[in-house]
């Protein structure tokens, strides 16, 4: 019998409780009654159940790797079933797996929606979806704390200097990334605030960009972004899931800066400044470069905006930056830049060594004297071996259900890497709410295999086919 983290799960249906109560309190505010008892419903029961995970008590001090990535996974299941509750009772006649289809694509910042029309939702039902994706960011960024184990040694030194993480230092980790997050959403609130963007909009827009979700507070963003100067800076905050969550606090707070705090980020600064110049010099026609800055910077980020129709033949290049993806310690998805290049950069570097034995080539990134093992590399491999097999999959299942093998393999990519569909993916009119029961169902799963790190699921299938 495996043991769960139950009070890791407490944690988050105690976050669900008090947005729910939020959500109750702004109900009362601007008399929007429609939902209002979804929301008390969903307090009492996200609270008691806080309540009784909370006092489980589990007979084993240490848990193993697998059993956290259990935790990890069911948490992917049991925290939307209660976020799915607003959507189940509403007004708007959904049914439960429309319902649960909804909260999963929020918690897992993926963007997918059942909604056809936004504008005929109620207010307090579109702040519920932005809430949901805040809540899933959060439990994803805790997530890799609590899964810390399966990761390198290189990327645990972005966090901290000391050799291992012993409670006290994931709980004080915890509590770090708990307070950047909220500050750093409150920032992008006041700051779409300052450049005229509506309060609504901006605070909605705030829990998403902050969680590299793919929510809307409206059907098109173009009716949010009126002027040129908005585009620029929605563009720039989008970045904020792109960069580590520690990369400004490590900038501001420590006063001994390693550069292994620094280093990948800075690869990504260079990765996205020679993304920006290629497009700025080769792809910038008809003076649309704001509309490819917005498209570059959703696409890296793995939020997935556009605004109005982009150039349908970009559409596999912002494709290829869904899948690279950002940041180790960013709440985007991908596959993560670093992985790839340090996977690029060893590749070159043994096929150098056939042609010229004698040389000796060293691992090593730039920015960084960290050296990557072949131990890391061989993690790297496996991690894109297990993408390239689960979007194979999700491809043929789709394919199956009668959608095209185009729309098939760009939904398979953005489901995978948890980014919304939309015009610069040629996916704008994919309409969700008609699709088959078992093809939703089947979405739902691979949104939340895209959304544990893909090694972890080598490790689910070790644990049952091989006995030692």
């Amino acid at each position: 019998m495996f043991n769960l983290q139950f009070k890791y799960l407490s944690f988050f249906f105690g976050i669900i409780s008090i947005l729910s109560f939020f959500n109750i309190i702004y109900s009362n505010y601007l008399n929007l009654y429609l939902n209002q008892d979804t929301y008390y419903i969903t307090f009492a029961a996200s609270l008691g159940i806080s309540i009784i995970f909370y006092k489980i008590k589990f007979f084993k001090e240490k848990l193993s790797i697998f059993e956290k990535i259990l935790t990890v996974f069911f948490g992917y299941l049991l925290l939307p079933l209660i976020l799915s509750i607003p959507f189940y009772l509403s007004i708007y006649n959904l049914t439960f797996l429309n319902s649960f289809f909804e909260s999963v694509s929020g918690f897992t910042s993926t963007g997918f929606t059942i909604f056809d029309d936004i504008k005929h939702i109620d207010q307090g039902l579109i702040l519920w979806r932005s809430s949901i994706q805040w809540i899933g960011g959060l439990y994803f960024l805790f997530s890799i704390i609590f899964l810390i184990d399966i990761y390198d040694e290189s990327f645990k030194k972005t966090l901290t200097n000391f050799i291992s993480f012993s409670s006290s230092e994931v709980l004080k980790q915890a509590i770090k990334i708990l307070l950047l997050y909220s500050i750093i959403t409150l920032s992008i609130f006041i700051i779409l605030n300052f450049f005229s963007i509506r309060t609504f909009d901006s605070l909605n827009l705030a829990f998403t960009l902050i969680s590299s979700g793919g929510f809307l507070p409206v059907n098109d963003l173009s009716s949010i972004l009126k002027e040129d100067v908005q585009i620029i800076i929605l563009s720039t905050l989008m970045l904020t899931s792109f960069f580590s969550i520690f990369f400004i606090y490590n900038l501001v707070f420590i006063k001994n800066r390693n550069i292994n705090f620094f280093y990948e980020d800075l690869h990504l600064i260079v990765y996205y400044i020679v993304i920006i110049s290629i497009f700025f010099l080769f792809f910038s026609f008809n003076n649309d470069f704001l509309n490819n800055l917005l498209a570059i910077s959703t696409s890296i980020s793995n939020i997935g905006f556009s605004i109005g129709s982009n150039n349908s033949k970009l559409d596999f290049i912002f494709l290829f930056m869904v899948i690279i993806g950002g940041s180790f310690f960013s709440t985007s998805s991908g596959l993560r830049f670093v992985k790839i290049y340090s996977l690029l950069k060893f590749s070159i570097n043994q096929i150098l060594l056939f042609s010229k034995p004698n040389n000796i080539f060293m691992n090593k990134l730039i920015f960084t004297k960290i050296n990557f093992n072949f131990h890391e590399i061989n993690k790297y491999f496996l991690t894109i071996l297990i993408f390239i097999i689960s979007l194979f999959i999700l491809i043929s299942f789709l394919c199956l259900t009668g959608i095209d093998f185009e729309q098939s393999f760009k939904l398979s990519i953005l489901t995978l890497m948890n980014t919304v569909n939309s015009s610069i993916y040629g996916l704008a009119d994919f309409n969700f709410n008609d699709q088959y029961y078992y093809t939703k169902y089947c979405l739902i799963f691979f949104m939340i295999v895209g959304r544990i790190e893909l090694l972890t699921i080598l490790l689910i299938l070790k644990k049952f086919l091989l006995k030692n």
